[in-house]
C-alpha cells in the first residue's frame, strides 16, 4: 500500500497560508505610529507650555516665568524661560519584542476490508427405471452453487491550525534630541536678573563741552525693561532727538546744562559742563 503524504501537503500549505508580513509587519507599524504620536504630543506640549504667539508680529516667544528677590540688599528679578524648569515629555520605544508560536496537526487514515464466502453443492438426480426379470434400478442426482464477496473501504483525513503571537512594547522616557537640548541650553544660558523697574545706563554722568563754535558732546544711554529686553525706543531725553544704533540711542549734546534721560520708570541725571577758559596768565604758567 502506498504511503499516504496528504498529510504533510496539508501542513505545508497550512504553513505557508500563514500572514507572516501582516502578522509581524502589524506591530511594527502600530509601534511606529505611535513614536510618532509621542513625537507630535511632545511638540504640542511646548508649543501650549513653552511658547506663546506675539500677536502684533505673529512670531513665537518663550514663555518666561518672573519672580522677584533680594540680592546684595537690593530686590531684583529672575527671568526663567519655562521650558528649562519644566520637564518636556520625550516617550521613546526601547524594545520591541514579538514572540510566534505556530501548531499545525494534520493526520490521515484509511481503512479497507474485504470479504468473500462461497458454497458448492453438487447433486445429481435422474430417475431411470429399468426392469431385466427380477432386477429394478433407480438414479437420482442434483447441483447447485453459490458465492458471496463483500468489501469496505473508509478514508479519514483532518488538521487544525493554531498560532499565538505575543508582542511586548518596552517604552520610557528618552533623551533629548540633540536639536532640542541645543535650544534649551540656549534658554538657560538667557537667565537673567533685572531691576523689576529696568535698567537705565548712560556712557557718562557728566561731560565737558568744549569752547569751540558749535561744539557738541555725545551721550550713548542704553535701557533694559523689567523683563531684561533692550528698549531703545523707550529712551527720552526732553528736546532733544537721538538716534537709535543697535540696542542704544546717541544723543548730540550742544549745550551746557543739566539733562534728564528717562526710559520707562528710571530716569538718570547727565551734567553737561563748558570747559574752562584758560587765562593770559594760565597759559604764560
Amino acid at each position: 500500500m502506498a504511503i499516504d503524504t496528504t498529510p504533510s501537503q496539508v501542513a505545508t500549505s497550512a504553513l505557508q497560508a500563514i500572514p507572516f508580513g501582516s502578522m509581524i509587519g502589524g506591530p511594527l507599524n502600530a509601534c511606529i505610529e505611535a513614536q510618532a504620536m509621542a513625537a507630535q504630543t511632545s511638540w504640542q506640549f511646548i508649543q501650549e507650555v513653552g511658547l506663546n504667539t506675539n500677536p502684533d508680529t505673529g512670531q513665537k516667544e518663550a514663555v518666561n516665568v518672573s519672580f522677584q528677590f533680594v540680592q546684595n540688599g537690593r530686590v531684583v528679578q529672575l527671568n526663567v524661560p519655562l521650558l528649562t524648569i519644566v520637564p518636556i515629555p520625550y516617550i521613546a520605544i526601547h524594545d520591541i519584542d514579538i514572540n510566534f508560536k505556530a501548531n499545525i496537526s494534520a493526520s490521515s487514515s484509511s481503512v479497507s476490508e474485504q470479504s468473500s464466502s462461497s458454497a458448492l453443492d453438487v447433486g445429481a438426480e435422474a430417475s431411470i427405471g429399468a426392469k431385466w426379470g427380477p432386477f429394478h434400478m433407480d438414479a437420482k442426482m442434483n447441483a447447485s452453487y453459490s458465492s458471496k464477496k463483500d468489501s469496505k473501504a473508509t478514508q479519514e483525513s483532518k488538521y487544525s491550525v493554531e498560532y499565538t503571537m505575543d508582542v511586548a512594547v518596552k517604552a520610557g522616557q528618552d533623551s533629548m534630541p540633540a536639536g532640542l537640548a541645543k535650544v534649551l541650553e540656549l534658554l538657560g544660558s538667557a537667565l537673567d536678573v533685572s531691576d523689576p523697574e529696568g535698567t537705565l545706563e548712560v556712557s557718562a554722568r557728566e561731560l565737558t563741552l568744549s569752547d569751540e563754535k558749535d561744539a557738541k558732546v555725545t551721550l550713548i544711554a542704553t535701557y533694559k525693561n523689567n523683563k531684561g529686553i533692550f528698549e531703545p525706543k523707550s529712551i527720552k531725553i526732553n528736546g532733544v532727538t537721538g538716534k537709535e544704533s543697535d540696542d542704544s540711542v546717541i544723543f548730540e549734546l550742544n549745550e551746557a546744562k543739566t539733562y534728564t534721560v528717562t526710559a520707562g520708570k528710571k530716569t538718570v541725571e547727565v551734567e553737561v559742563k563748558k570747559a574752562e577758559t584758560k587765562t593770559a596768565t594760565d597759559t604764560q604758567n
